[in-house]
Parts: C-alpha cells; structure tokens; sequence
C-alpha cells in the first residue's frame, strides 16, 4: 500500500489543505478537537469531490442511454453467433466502436475517485503514524490524533491490537464495534446502489454481456468493501460511507426523473406524468416536454410503456405533439398515430332510418319530381312565336334516322311485302 500511496503522493497535498481549511470552519463551531469537527471535515471533502466529478456523471447517464440504444443490435448479435461466443464478442466489441459507446463508463466516477481515495488513506495513515503530511503540522496532528468518531480515533482501523487503540486514547472494543459498524453500512449502501440500477432501470428484455458485468459488480463491490475495510482508518471508513450515501441519493434521483427506456422505473415515470398531463392538460416544464418529443420521435419502435403512454392520452382526448407539447380536441388525434404518422380524422357515418322514414322520403321526392315543370312540358312563360319553331325542332328528325320517329324504329328495315288480298 506504501508503493501505491506514494504513487498519488502528488494529490496528497490538496487534500490535506482542503480538510484543513473546512476544520477551521467546523473548529470554530463545534472545537478543534472534537470528532465532529474532523469527521464533517471529511465529510465536506467527499460533497467537494463529488459536485466536481458531476460532469463525469453526466457522460456516465449518456453512455448508459448509448448502451440501451444500441441494445436491439446486439440482440440480433446474439442471435446469429449464438452458438459461436468467440464470434458473437468480436461483433459486440465492433459495433462498440463504430458508435463510440464503453461498456466500462459506468465505472469513470470510481476511478476518478481513486487519486483522493488513496490521498486521504496516506493521510489518515500518517496521523496514525505521529508523521506531518501536507500542509498538517505538528499542532494539527495532535488534534486529528485526539478526534474521536463515536469513542472510536479517526486513523484508528478494525486490526489495531490494544495496545495500538490505547495509544490513540480509546478502547479496542469500541473501535472494533465502531468499524464493524461502518463496513455493513458501506457494504449495504453499495449493494443497493447496485440493485436498485439492476432491478428498476435496466431494460431486461435483452441480454447483453454489459447487463451480466452490472450484475456481477453488485456482489463483487459489497464483498470487496467488506475485506478490504477492515484494514480502513475510521477516517476513510467515513469518507466511503458518505460517498456510497451520495451516490445512492444521486442514483435515485435520476432513476426517479429521467429513467433508462424499457425499464420498470421508466413505468413508473410515464404513469406519473399521464396523471400529471391529464390533470394540467399540457406539460408543464422543459423536461417532460424533452421525454414526450423523444415517445413521438420514435413512432412505431416505441416500447410497451411509450405505447401505453399515448394511448392513456387519447382516451383522455389529449393528444402529443412533435414538440413534445400537448393539445386538446379533436383535431388533436392527427398527431397521436399509434406509428407515429398524420392520420385523417374518421368519417362520420349517416344515421340509419328507419322502413317507415325512407318510405316517408321516398313519396316525398316522388311529390317534388311530378310538381316540377320538365323539358317535354310546355311553358306558359314562353312566347308565342317560339311555340311552333320548339314544336318543329322536336319533330325534325336526327340525322341519319331515315326520317323515321321513335314509334317506327321498332318495325322492320327493308322493302316490305304487299300483303295479299283476303279470300272472302
């Protein structure tokens, strides 16, 4: 551990000034010696950390929500190399490159954390040691030596002998119930974290070799704090513990507001906001105008959850718009397609009458037709002159009709036999 301390020896400097300069602000309120004003100072070290590494949690989200698209391609991996794992892993690392996703991102906060890990370790260990570190003098590294958490020494660990906890002024036992104490709860805290991403926001209709390491990581991590933190300063043992806590409190709040498609969480989220549409009638902020757009963009490759959303909407007369904003009316249901496409409204189809209506209109344009006047009827408007030339015209026949009226098409063409004389 030395040879690993000393390869972050460079940060140890930072550190130590920022524990220092947030102990002359809890000395002055709660003393210079007291456990509360070193273990809030630690404290105050791991919110510090943490805000600054928020960027890195940001490009964490978007590289998970990079991994959850590209999710039905690598179910098609799956299956066409399933029975060639050898195959099937070189695609997935193929098509990791060609989208630029890392399977390994949700690691990045840990491993940016590990420089003031170790930094506070050697720290913490040098006061245990009786050795100045940094910018903590002598004066400094008595009163971090007469800090006690809970009856327990900050740079005490859970391997100290009797004598080595009589040294820093307390008791074996109290240190060891103290430690004890704080692994299961850094241990638990980090489970959860972990289950909770595998359990509510993970899309767990496909199984990919990424879902497999975030399963494997939930047990190996509790296990990995569990034996390793028994040779942890109550010091790093607080600085754990509070960034465990962070990162459960920072994970709950993005499964809660933005939560991974597919996932029991995203459920959850798109029945809250149904309700709260339907009760405010539009969405009310730029978030949930962002997640509503992102349901209609996809059309038809919404998932069961997206679907359920917008039909939840139209049965409301709701409908979601492109912008993600939301109309009412029924004009609305053009943009609520199921696939995502314009569809015309539906035709209003004519009421069915009854025998006895239909039998009612029919006399009645049977009525209309004999009372209006026709082309054959004459006309009393007409004037007289005009009387004889309209008869006349009627009368002319068509050209090519041989001069024959209609009464006359019906006999024979041809010259016609004389008929013979009756015999009386």
């Amino acid at each position: 551990m030395d040879t690993i301390a000393s390869l972050f020896s460079f940060i140890t400097t930072p550190v130590s000034w920022v524990i220092v300069q947030f102990h002359k602000v809890y000395g002055a309120l709660f003393g210079d010696d007291t456990g509360w004003a070193w273990g809030l100072s630690i404290v105050s070290l791991v919110i510090l950390i943490r805000i600054c590494l928020i960027p890195l949690f940001v490009k964490q989200i978007k590289a998970t929500r990079a991994m959850q698209t590209l999710q039905p391609e690598m179910k098609k991996i799956q299956e066409r190399y399933k029975n060639d794992k050898q195959r099937q892993s070189e695609e997935m690392m193929k098509l990791y490159k060609e989208t630029g996703t890392n399977p390994l991102s949700s690691c990045l906060p840990i491993l940016a954390q590990s420089p003031f890990f170790f930094a506070l370790y050697h720290v913490l260990n040098s006061i245990a040691n009786n050795d100045t570190i940094g910018v903590i003098n002598e004066s400094l590294l008595q009163s971090a030596q007469k800090a006690h958490i809970f009856g327990a020494p900050l740079a005490a660990t859970f391997t100290d002998s009797a004598a080595e906890a009589a040294a820093l002024d307390a008791s074996i036992t109290t240190v060891r119930i103290v430690t004890a104490i704080m692994i299961v709860l850094m241990s638990l805290s980090q489970f959860y974290t972990q289950r909770q991403l595998m359990t509510k926001n993970v899309d767990t209709t496909v199984k990919t070799p990424f879902m497999q390491q975030q399963k494997m990581l939930m047990y190996i991590f509790p296990i990995m704090f569990a034996v390793f933190g028994i040779n942890f300063p109550v010091g790093v043992l607080v600085y754990w513990l509070t960034t465990n806590v962070w990162t459960m409190g920072q994970q709950m709040y993005v499964i809660h507001n933005n939560p991974t498609p597919g996932s029991k969480a995203q459920a959850a989220y798109l029945e809250r906001l149904l309700k709260h549409v339907t009760r405010h009638g539009k969405t009310r902020n730029r978030r949930e105008r962002a997640i509503v757009k992102a349901i209609v963009v996809k059309g038809r490759d919404r998932n069961e959850y997206e679907r359920k959303f917008i039909n939840g909407l139209n049965k409301e007369g709701l409908a979601a718009q492109a912008d993600g904003t939301v109309i009412k009316g029924e004009s609305s249901a053009v943009a609520t397609a199921e696939d995502g496409t314009p569809t015309p409204a539906k035709r209003q189809q004519p009421k069915r009458q009854t025998k006895a209506q239909r039998q009612a209109g029919a006399t009645k344009t049977d009525a209309e037709q004999q009372s209006a006047p026709t082309s054959l009827t004459k006309s009393d408007d007409e004037p007289e002159d005009a009387k004889p030339a309209a008869a006349a015209k009627k009368a002319a026949p068509k050209p090519g009709t041989g001069g024959r009226s209609k009464a006359q098409s019906g006999q024979r063409k041809g010259q016609q036999r004389p008929k013979s004389p009756s015999k009386k």
